[in-house]
């Protein structure tokens, strides 16, 4: 058996867990695509949330993003993930292609709800549903949904992962993991009462796909507006520790993050306490990593606060000689790695 290592992580070459691929395989895999038309700006890059295109004045910011873990809500997922992917470039979420691949025998009913459930989230955002492809697809177990989203950018206002430097102050939004905690909820409500967890907080839990949501098009529209931001990351699949990883991987840096200053939501604590698993790699949409100069934090913060979105400080981007660090209260640590998400390890037992 083969294995390869780097300093974000190592894969098994003869097999690959569920989830996300390893960031060095999928480096390698993309390494060989070659960019035939000039008007691409940014193609497939690791750790970048989306492509974009040259169509003038403005970027065209594309995206596709599939729904694997949920079962529940999957056509209400599949808006929100594809645009926060728009909005992490700086972007404005416009037009949505879906792809429903549904196993035999599925309820014409359940049909219905995921459309359902996508022109509703579409109307909320803003987004035009443009069209797509609904199928009865042997050999699946359940339903999956795939979403290719278009939006716009100013192109000066583009924001690219890759844009973090080394000084810049990291700043998260809201609390982690929401989408993980949402989805320990609705998909594992059996397992945590199993392990005592109150039913009140499960069902708590399940609200928070709705509050605070897990969209983050209006942090990152006020944090573009409010200062220079150097750059914006969605940290999804793999949780914050693998979006922080993503960053640094992308703009070739180091990190330093304090333990300490990392918002986590009570029933998170409760939930991966529970069920043996570390926040840090649980799936964390409804966050967004920021990096600015360190003189603009303050105002950064002060402007999503007044929005009645919270925003920490957790750490800084550092020189890549520096390494991967966290800052706990037993001393300086290597930054944890995650082969796949935490919640995919519970799902896959």
């Amino acid at each position: 058996m083969t294995n390869q290592k780097s300093q974000l992580g190592t894969f098994d070459m003869n097999s690959i867990p569920a989830g996300k691929l390893p960031i060095d395989l999928l480096t390698q895999l993309l390494d060989k695509v070659e960019i035939c038309d000039p008007r691409v700006a940014l193609g497939p890059k690791v750790g970048e949330d989306a492509a974009l295109i040259d169509i003038g004045d403005k970027f065209l910011v594309a995206k596709t993003d599939p729904i694997t873990f949920a079962t529940d809500l999957i056509g209400w997922y599949l808006v929100q993930v594809n645009a926060n992917d728009i909005a992490a470039m700086g972007g404005k979420p416009l037009w949505l292609m879906s792809t429903l691949l549904l196993p035999e025998n599925f309820n014409p009913q359940e049909t219905k709800d995921i459309f359902d459930q996508i022109i509703q989230a579409c109307n909320q955002l803003g987004i035009t549903l443009i069209g797509g492809h609904t199928e009865i697809t042997y050999g699946l177990e359940r339903p999956i949904a795939i979403g290719a989203m278009l939006g716009e950018v100013e192109k000066p206002m583009a924001v690219f992962t890759a844009g973090a430097r080394p000084g810049d102050s990291i700043v998260l939004t809201k609390n982690i993991a929401i989408e993980g905690t949402a989805l320990l909820a609705r998909e594992m409500q059996e397992s945590l009462e199993k392990k005592n967890v109150k039913k009140c907080s499960i069902e708590n839990a399940k609200e928070l796909l709705f509050s605070p949501g897990i969209s983050i098009i209006k942090e990152s529209s006020i944090a573009c507006k409010s200062v220079n931001v150097h750059s914006m990351h969605d940290p999804t699949e793999g949780g914050l520790a693998s979006g922080l990883l993503e960053i640094a991987h992308a703009a070739k840096v180091g990190l330093m993050i304090r333990s300490d200053c990392i918002p986590i939501l009570p029933e998170c604590e409760e939930f991966c306490e529970k069920l043996g698993i570390d926040p840090m790699g649980l799936i964390a949409s409804g966050s967004l990593i920021i990096t600015v100069d360190p003189v603009d934090t303050e105002t950064l913060i002060n402007a999503l606060v007044k929005e009645g979105i919270p925003a920490h400080e957790i750490g800084k981007i550092t020189n890549i000689e520096e390494g991967l660090k966290l800052h706990t209260a037993k001393g300086i640590k290597n930054f944890p790695k995650f082969d796949r998400d935490e919640l995919a390890k519970l799902l896959t037992k």
